[in-house]
């Protein structure tokens, strides 16, 4: 039985540079770092963002950005506090699909290396909750 997820890899060209993006915008806690040492497939430094564990290994980056993405919940409360956050980097944003305001705010934006990560205050309750109500 799926216990729950386990972790997520990203693919990244600078393994500093997305470290400080991590702890700048998430306030990741950088929990290992490989060094110059390989036990995977490059160089290595793993993140806890909240309890999710997010593994950074050097390599190329994505050659294209899609619509495919990590979202992180934040509340509506903290929601600006994260958007300057983000601002501050001064990173391409991603336009956010339009939607409605019973399904949450977003905003999406790119890492250096192609990867879509979007804050979002709604939840999977609230989501289906509105889509019941509007069918």
């Amino acid at each position: 039985m799926i216990e729950g997820l386990s972790h997520i890899t990203l693919i990244v060209q600078d393994l500093e540079r997305m470290a400080h993006f991590l702890k700048h915008i998430f306030e990741a806690e950088e929990v290992y770092s490989s060094g110059d040492q390989t036990f995977s497939v490059s160089r290595e430094k793993f993140f806890l963002i909240s309890d999710v564990w997010i593994a950074i290994m050097e390599g190329d980056p994505l050659l294209s950005r899609t619509y495919n993405h990590i979202a992180f919940k934040v509340s509506d409360a903290e929601f600006d506090r994260y958007v300057d956050r983000v601002h501050a980097l001064n990173i391409d944003l991603r336009e956010g699909r339009s939607r409605f305001a019973e399904e949450g705010r977003s905003l999406y934006f790119y890492d250096y290396d192609n990867h879509l990560f979007e804050l979002h205050t709604g939840t999977l309750e609230q989501r289906l909750a509105f889509y019941r109500r509007s069918e």
